[in-house]
């Protein structure tokens, strides 16, 4: 028996590296040669440098910005529930794997008594330790950890596009807030201007140089400045929230940096090369490692029609004591022993055959959700392009159209002033000027949050992460 044991080992150990079901291979999807969108055609396809290879903190330059996006790595509680999740499947690949080593327990057992028609006393112990080895013939259980390792990296992925969406979303409800102070700005600038053109206006009345309809006329758009004013502070109050609930805050103020004026844009965009973002894009690889784990349970599901064999052994003594037979019990005894356990389905209703179909099945499954992870990544990438380049061209030209409204109200006035037209004309230009530079403030804060977006879309920001952040994220980080 126990040279049959030793050549079960044996073959074990040459059998050691067979695994049945398909090893993996990235499947071969094609990809477009170039990103649609003006900015990458007009920069051409040649370049290797992306946008999105540069860290956040050197992307975003307001140091207030920077200090929100620290703030909401430090504290968000979706990206506490990544790291959680890390380490469950952390714990979940070591317990996995743990089936692969042998299974060793010890147990240890006493009794004592009194035989009162011998009037003797006795007292005996027992030692034993118990192993268990499963041999891992045909590869089940290295699939089994295989696919324990790619999911634990699927969630790893997962947790970077946690990060890369805090990020973005942090960024992109800033420049929001700062489109909407301008907004507030502008608003309470044509107030006091409007203020003054209405006393302006009713001195005029009382001295028989305007008439009330002027009067009038210039109260309208000083009430829709005043009218816009309460909701873009009620947006305001809004938007602060949303950030503070992003940064793990309860609902409070949020302190502002530069304006949004003053924020600088980079002179160019880069997109990068379009093979790059299977690899810079963390959504993208959790999709292939959902697909790693996916190709491994097929094995694990193929490796159940083979025969399962465990060896067991046990080792220990027994130790006893008698005061009648103290000649015959004050002795030990070595125990020891070992087995072999064979076994093979026979018959199970055509359950092995539905869970191989299943695996078969979820790996079909998790493909289309890589392939289809991979088109919807190039979707964002060329919406964020047009859209960045598009705002910027909305934004230069709606700055000429405030600059010539500017100089036509300052005309009208003179006008005005000099009898030649009416006050209607005058009006005109003012709520010309006044929604045009609501929109010019629109505008930047569109190209803004769209380079936040083609950043988001390039996978930008997680690849190198600030020291706060990788002390968190590293393995027993708190």
């Amino acid at each position: 028996m126990r040279n049959r044991l030793i050549t079960i080992g044996l073959g074990a150990a040459l059998m050691a590296g067979c695994k049945v079901g398909p090893n993996y291979h990235r499947p071969n999807v094609q990809i477009p040669a170039a990103f649609r969108g003006p900015a990458a055609s007009d920069q051409g396809q040649t370049q290797a440098a992306s946008y999105a290879d540069l860290p956040w903190w050197q992307v975003f330059q307001d140091p207030q910005l920077q200090e929100l996006i620290r703030t909401a790595l430090k504290q968000n509680y979706d990206l506490q529930l990544a790291v959680e999740r890390i380490n469950a499947a952390r714990a979940q690949l070591a317990i996995t794997r743990s089936n692969l080593f042998p299974q060793v327990q010890g147990e240890a057992g006493g009794t004592g008594g009194k035989e009162y028609t011998l009037q003797s006393k006795y007292n005996f112990l027992v030692l034993a330790v118990d192993a268990t080895f499963q041999l891992d013939l045909f590869g089940r259980l290295r699939r089994a950890t295989e696919a324990a390792r790619a999911q634990l990296l699927a969630t790893e992925d997962a947790q970077q596009t946690v990060v890369l969406t805090l990020v973005s979303d942090v960024a992109s409800n800033y420049f929001a807030l700062l489109d909407l102070d301008l907004q507030l700005q502008i608003s309470r600038d044509t107030v006091k201007t409007q203020e003054d053109d209405v006393k302006l206006t009713k001195l005029q009345m009382d001295h028989g140089v305007a008439t009330k309809l002027d009067v009038l006329q210039a109260q309208q758009v000083l009430d829709t400045a005043n009218a816009a004013i309460p909701d873009l502070e009620r947006q305001i109050a809004q938007e602060e929230n949303a950030i503070s609930i992003l940064l793990g805050n309860y609902p409070q103020g949020v302190e502002r940096g530069r304006p949004l004026v003053d924020q600088p844009l980079p002179p160019e965009v880069p997109p990068g090369l379009p093979s790059a973002l299977l690899e810079r894009r963390p959504d993208i690889r959790e999709a292939e490692q959902n697909l790693v784990a996916a190709n491994a349970e097929i094995g694990v599901a193929k490796a159940a029609f083979f025969p399962s064999i465990s060896l067991t052994g046990s080792v220990g003594g027994a130790f006893g004591r008698s005061n009648v037979f103290i000649s015959l019990m004050s002795s030990h005894t070595g125990i020891w022993s070992y087995g072999a356990q064979l076994t093979q389905p026979i018959f199970t209703g055509g359950a092995l055959k539905g869970n191989l179909r299943l695996a078969e099945s979820e790996y079909q499954q998790a493909l289309i959700s890589y392939k289809q992870t991979i088109q919807q990544a190039f979707g964002d990438v060329s919406n964020a392009l047009i859209a960045y380049q598009k705002y910027h061209q909305v934004r230069v030209r709606q700055e000429k159209t405030v600059v010539d409204l500017q100089d036509s109200v300052n005309l009208s006035l003179s006008r005005y002033r000099g009898g030649i037209t009416t006050y209607l004309e005058v009006l005109d230009g003012q709520r010309s000027l006044y929604s045009a530079e609501l929109t010019l403030a629109q505008a930047r804060g569109n190209e803004y949050q769209s380079l936040v977006q083609l950043y988001d879309a390039l996978g930008g920001g997680w690849q190198t992460q600030s020291p706060e952040l990788s002390s968190k994220l590293s393995p027993g980080g708190s």
